[in-house]
């Protein structure tokens, strides 16, 4: 399968530029990123036009204010996609359906590649329906470019079909978003620390009982083997799509 990845100068977008190189069944044809012409990256040039760029599957990890054009030149092109940049809320994902048709190559929107994030997100999905309070804290590093994070929007969204989509928040905020932003019912609170790279815990409670659950990526490594599944798994579909949960049950049983 050959397989390109755009944004490839970025942390996430290099690493899985190299995971690619390595894998099975893969070929790196083209690591795509404007303005960075004749750099390196997992031992091939970079391109800046997409014209250059020959591949069955992108992997786009481009920053989130240019990701949309990105997608919608892949679209005209009819290569099928894998978005791991953050920051589809929505009203992004509308926008994206708003171009990108039910029955075009598939599309495949991954919040977060980490398997063990993915599984976060499934079992916070499952816990939502049998507790009062439900809140999400997500830590990330300082330089990253939008907050919530791409991973705590969809956790809050899968959430969010068992809560109150307008709570109210009891008490006053004596400074203006101290309890957080509300994302589907869900209130999400975003730390940006220097030296962390991924860290949520989505915290829940009952009269008499707390419980949470909590995954942290330490190192760029841990969003490999989550790229490879949704790579082996989006041309099989058609259309756009959310999340790794349906690729990792494919993969399970091919």
């Amino acid at each position: 399968m050959k397989v390109a990845v755009s944004g490839a100068m970025g942390r996430l977008g290099s690493v899985i530029a190299h995971g690619i190189s390595n894998a099975n069944g893969m070929q790196l044809t083209g690591v795509y990123a404007p303005g960075h012409a004749g750099k390196m990256v997992a031992g091939m040039e970079i391109e800046d036009s997409p014209e250059k760029i020959n591949a069955e599957v992108i992997v786009e990890c481009a920053h989130p204010g240019v990701v949309m054009e990105n997608l919608k030149m892949w679209h005209t092109k009819g290569i099928h996609v894998v978005i791991g940049t953050s920051g589809f809320t929505e009203d992004r994902i509308r926008k994206l359906r708003s171009f990108w048709a039910e029955d075009d190559p598939g599309c495949l929107i991954v919040p977060n590649f980490s398997i063990g994030a993915v599984l976060m997100m499934r079992f916070a999905e499952m816990a939502s329906a049998h507790f009062d309070s439900a809140e999400i804290i997500e830590r990330h590093e300082a330089a990253k470019p939008d907050a919530p994070s791409g991973t705590a929007l969809a956790t809050a969204m899968r959430m969010g079909k068992y809560r109150n989509q307008s709570e109210q928040i009891a008490g006053k905020e004596v400074v203006k978003g101290a309890r957080g932003g509300l994302v589907s019912g869900v209130r999400v609170h975003s730390l940006r620390m220097k030296g962390m790279l991924s860290d949520q815990e989505v915290a829940f409670s009952n009269m008499g009982e707390i419980f949470s659950i909590r995954h942290s990526s330490t190192s760029y490594e841990s969003f490999v083997g989550g790229a490879l599944v949704a790579i082996r798994y989006v041309h099989t579909i058609k259309g756009v799509a959310i999340g790794l949960d349906a690729a990792l049950d494919f993969e399970a049983k091919n």
